[in-house]
């Protein structure tokens, strides 16, 4: 009976494998199927990051990071100094909370929770609790559009809420050649598109807000050394944009730096962050 059991998890583990191998392969182009621009990456900085932050949401403002991190009893919420990696400030989530994305929006930055349905809303200076607010689905990354706050809940849905009430106003699918983008992890809304993260791949989305398609991959394989990718690094994870000098910086959880990025690709010259498909 056990060794049933373990050769029914073996093949349960192999052919969700398979399924994952299979899911993400056909989202690429095929011959009966729009060409989806694929880009790589130059590096242009590298910077210090904290390694023992598991990196759940990234932005940059007023020329600083604001980072969240997550797993219970080790989340917070930080401004950190770009140039050196230096925490400025800090300030713990309850030990019962997994933190995850983080987005500011105007005077504020607010903060959602994995799955505790719990988000909180802080004044940006001074890291003040002002608010906690609700949401039925996990929370995995957010981002805002300046006029809308942009969810993310793990599958291949976006959720657009009102900034004030946080009530759900509208929602988008992902998909590339009609097939489901989930996974959708940390946000980051970049000239008129959501870049996001996809757990567990090398790989982030150039989304259409209006449409949900996927007009963009950039694959960010590689960008680690073997040096730096040891067993204690875990997955791609965050994505700031510097609105003002149009840069993009990329990191993840457990990682030891954080990458300055120019994007290279299909009929695009290199920018800074600002190739279009």
């Amino acid at each position: 009976m056990n060794r049933f059991i373990k050769i029914s998890v073996i093949g349960l583990l192999a052919l969700t494998g398979v399924f994952f191998i299979y899911h993400y392969s056909n989202l690429e182009p095929s011959a009966n199927s729009n060409v989806i621009p694929v880009y790589t990456y130059k590096v242009v900085n590298t910077y210090p990051h904290d390694r023992s932050a598991f990196t759940e949401g990234l932005v940059f403002e007023d020329g600083v990071l604001y980072e969240g991190t997550g797993l219970r009893g080790y989340s917070n919420l930080r401004r950190v100094k770009l140039e050196t990696g230096e925490i400025l400030q800090i300030c713990e989530l309850p030990p019962q909370f997994f933190g995850e994305g983080v987005t500011v929006y105007g005077n504020k930055i607010i903060q959602l929770t994995w799955q505790s349905h719990i988000g909180f809303v802080y004044d940006k200076y001074s890291f003040k609790l002002l608010q906690e607010f609700n949401y039925p689905d996990e929370g995995w990354g957010i981002t805002h559009d300046g006029k809308y706050l942009i969810m993310s809940d793990g599958t291949s849905t976006l959720h657009f809420l009102n900034p004030e009430t946080f009530e759900e106003i509208s929602q988008i699918e992902v998909s590339a050649n009609d097939i489901p983008v989930t996974r959708i992890n940390e946000l980051e809304y970049i000239q008129g598109e959501i870049y996001a993260n996809i757990w567990q791949t090398e790989r982030i989305a150039r989304i259409d807000p209006l449409t949900g398609q996927v007009i963009g991959w950039i694959d960010l394989k590689g960008i680690l050394s073997p040096e730096d990718d040891s067993e204690t690094v875990d997955v791609l994870n965050g994505i700031a944009y510097d609105l003002k000098n149009s840069r993009l910086f990329v990191t993840g959880k457990f990682w030891p730096k954080l990458f300055e990025i120019e994007l290279i690709g299909q009929g695009t010259a290199e920018s800074k962050g600002e190739a279009k498909p």
